[in-house]
């Protein structure tokens, strides 16, 4: 046994292999608490509502982020804890690790399918080209990339034959990058050929675009990280620590999508009625009269009030605020 330790000590760097997966595991730990909290926000701003799609798709999301963590989790215990200094056991591929990279393969098609049903049902009455191209996209990387490299990890037994398939790495975090691109580049499409002229509507889906762009970079450059790192230095783990935290961020980019609306309108759900006349050239203030007041005085303000309404008539020919608050909140994917 001593005679083989001193062998072993300097084929395993454990800094840059099991060290890069016990940071990843911890900042993917943090991740998953920002996870929790923005389901907490979800369910709290949605409670006394029924059952919908996305609250099942926030649940399901939550449950394999939790067992995404739980699988890292024990992954790293088994390497640093229970086979502390037992340098044999770390070249060998524990069935957890495996284990997560179905999890991994379940999280981020699952986002992007629910982006591109947001994408279909916003889309209507335009054109539906886009969530099409999107959806055959997803299905044919899922078959074509997703299976297989869960079924190349699964018949991996220890960590040099991942190099073997690094490849599939560059294949897999390629085109979940492609999808981001698409997906993100489809909704600020659709938010900014949707301005309504309304100030506070215009606003609000300048911010969704922002927090789409900012969402979507977010995730594309961690898989870009992830790529550069396993072909610069496809001896160590520091790309597989940033795949942990890649899983994370797709979860957490989704639910801050989820409660965007709550996070940055400032009432605007409502419009303001003064504003909506204002841009028509009307200006009503509504007038309060007392009971006490002259009724020949409360006459003629109807009277002025009549022909008010009467002038302003063709303005029921503009689309009313409630088209673009439906169109918003169809969006806001509450």
């Amino acid at each position: 046994m001593s005679s083989s330790t001193p062998d072993l000590l300097p084929q395993v760097d454990l800094g840059n292999t099991f060290g890069a997966f016990f940071i990843g595991v911890t900042l993917a730990a943090i991740l998953f608490g920002l996870t929790n909290v923005q389901t907490f926000i979800y369910f709290q701003t949605h409670r006394g509502t029924d059952i919908t799609p996305y609250k099942l798709v926030v649940s399901w999301l939550w449950i394999l982020d939790a067992l995404h963590l739980a699988l890292i989790v024990h992954c790293v215990y088994h390497y640093l804890v229970t086979n502390y200094a037992n340098f044999g056991a770390l070249t060998e591929i524990v069935w957890s690790f495996k284990l997560h990279v179905l999890v991994n393969v379940l999280i981020v098609p699952t986002v992007h399918f629910s982006y591109v049903h947001r994408i279909w049902i916003f889309s209507k009455d335009r054109t539906r080209v886009l969530p099409i191209i999107a959806f055959v996209m997803l299905v044919v990387l899922c078959s074509g990339v997703a299976i297989p490299v869960v079924w190349a990890t699964y018949k991996c037994h220890s960590f040099a034959d991942l190099i073997g398939i690094e490849w599939w790495t560059y294949a897999v975090v390629g085109s979940a990058t492609f999808a981001d691109i698409v997906i993100a580049s489809s909704l600020c499409y659709l938010l900014a050929t949707s301005r309504t002229g309304f100030s506070r509507t215009d606003s609000f889906l300048t911010k969704l675009v922002s927090y789409i762009i900012s969402t979507g970079t977010l995730t594309s450059v961690c898989s870009i990280m992830v790529i550069i790192a396993c072909a610069v230095l496809p001896k160590t783990f520091i790309f597989l620590a940033i795949d942990f935290i890649a899983a994370k961020l797709y979860v957490n980019s989704f639910m801050a999508l989820l409660n965007a609306r709550y996070y940055v309108q400032d009432n605007v759900d409502v419009v303001n009625s003064s504003e909506f006349h204002m841009r028509h050239g009307v200006y009503r203030p509504e007038l309060r009269i007392g009971s006490s007041q002259d009724p020949e005085l409360q006459a003629s303000r109807k009277d002025s009030d009549y022909d008010a309404l009467h002038i302003t008539r063709p303005i029921q020919d503009v689309a009313p605020p409630a088209a673009s608050t439906f169109e918003m909140k169809s969006f806001s994917l509450a």
